[in-house]
């Protein structure tokens, strides 16, 4: 906990032109993952530490660090050493257009490249698996409007209430493009704590659209429906090791051929799994992963 603590205040404060100490010095020894705020970032995070400390290499997993806003920066500053991402989502965080963001995987991993490039940071491998944003509808809903593409909520988005994560209302894949990619205008915007609590405000009627990934393991019910993305809103989104360059050149080819040979194997399906069993049981990443 005080190390997270560190992160935090480290982050937070690094442009504050305060006083404030700085952070205590790093552990060189340990490797240390980081994970976004939301489940299937904890889970993967936790997949790839079990592996590496398989491979007999000293492992810290600081899960639920906080949105890509906080973890980035703490990654580049050496707060963090690994950070599994999303290949479409950092590069547009890192400034990447619309055509880098939705090339092939093989395009859009090099494109990632070349922005990393010069900031003591490197892609590894990425996975064949994939989640992007998805937004979701109740099931009786969709059927009884006959809808079941974004474009398909033009005549009715106005009567509907959005939810989704606290920084949507500014994402550029989220509340912004649907705005801009599709002319919606929702009726209000009520942030969500997490995925879980979208899913139950949509089928409570709480909330009448919500943000779910597409890999969600909240969508086995039946009881939601995903919207086709038909204008291309979302970017590929492949699963990916950002890790610190001078992490590879001590850690050298067993660290990242361990990462590397989790990441060939995970697929879609397999986060789906993983996602479903920490829906359906409430434990946490290591007790899911153990599970599965």
């Amino acid at each position: 906990m005080r190390a997270l603590l560190t992160v935090v205040v480290l982050v937070l404060c690094a442009a504050c032109g305060t006083d404030q100490p700085g952070p205590e010095p790093r552990d060189p020894g340990r490797i240390r993952i980081a994970s976004f705020d939301f489940p299937e970032s904890r889970l993967v995070a936790e997949l790839y530490a079990r592996a590496l400390r398989r491979a007999g290499l000293p492992v810290d997993v600081l899960s639920g660090l906080g949105t890509r806003e906080l973890v980035a920066p703490a990654l580049q500053q050496g707060q963090v050493d690994v950070v599994v991402d999303y290949t479409g989502s950092l590069l547009d965080h890192l400034g990447g257009d619309g055509t880098e963001t939705h090339g092939t995987p093989e395009q859009v991993h090099a494109a990632l490249q070349r922005r990393l490039a010069g900031r003591g940071l490197t892609a590894l491998a990425y996975a064949p698996a994939e989640d992007a944003n998805a937004f979701a509808v109740p099931t009786a809903y969709a059927r009884a409007h006959r809808i079941s593409r974004l474009s398909d909520l033009r005549r009715l988005a106005g009567g509907l209430t959005f939810g989704g994560p606290p920084e949507c209302p500014t994402r550029r894949y989220c509340l912004q493009g649907l705005r801009d990619t599709y002319g919606l205008r929702f009726a209000g915007f009520r942030a969500q704590p997490s995925r879980a609590a979208t899913a139950t405000a949509l089928e409570s009627g709480d909330i009448g659209v919500g943000v779910l990934e597409s890999t969600s393991g909240l969508l086995g019910t039946g009881q939601l429906t995903l919207l086709v993305d038909d204008l291309n809103l979302q970017p590929r989104e492949n699963l990916v090791p950002v890790v610190r360059t001078d992490v590879v050149a001590r850690y050298g080819p067993p660290f990242t051929s361990t990462l590397d040979a989790v990441s060939a194997r995970l697929s879609s399906a397999d986060l789906v799994r993983l996602n479903h069993i920490a829906a359906v049981n409430p434990v946490g990443p290591a007790e899911a992963v153990d599970a599965y």
